[in-house]
């Protein structure tokens, strides 16, 4: 054999040495997460036993409640006046509206991302 060919079967055996490496770390490091997910899951309580399970209320199940929401009004900035900070109207109220329309950005759309209207056409 010349030395070009002796140099590419040096650089090639390397090369499969190289990978082979690369592949057992690989395992040794999949292998490695199975053993730490079952030593944290052997730590975790047990699951509830069938009695242990939550129960209904003796009054039934509890069901949705629509309703409309209006929040309070943000107070107006007198003349001279500083405004308020997002921190000093944490406590807003909100109460019940009197309308029981759902209230729509456009016909058809509930108003929110992916809400199932037909979009503006």
């Amino acid at each position: 054999m010349n030395s070009a060919s002796m140099q590419l079967a040096a650089a090639s055996g390397l090369m499969s040495l190289v990978l082979f490496i690369i592949a057992v770390g690989l395992l040794a490091m999949l292998a490695g997460g199975f053993w730490l997910t079952s030593r944290v899951k052997y730590r975790e309580s047990p699951r509830p036993r069938p009695e242990e399970q939550p129960k209904l209320p003796p009054e039934g199940p509890v069901h949705e409640l629509r309703e409309n929401r209006e929040s309070a009004e943000v107070p107006k900035v007198t003349k001279g006046g500083r405004p308020l900070t997002p921190y000093e109207l944490t406590n807003m109220d909100s109460r019940t509206s009197p309308s029981k329309d759902r209230p729509r950005w456009s016909k058809g759309s509930s108003g929110s991302f992916g809400g199932g209207g037909l979009g503006a056409h």
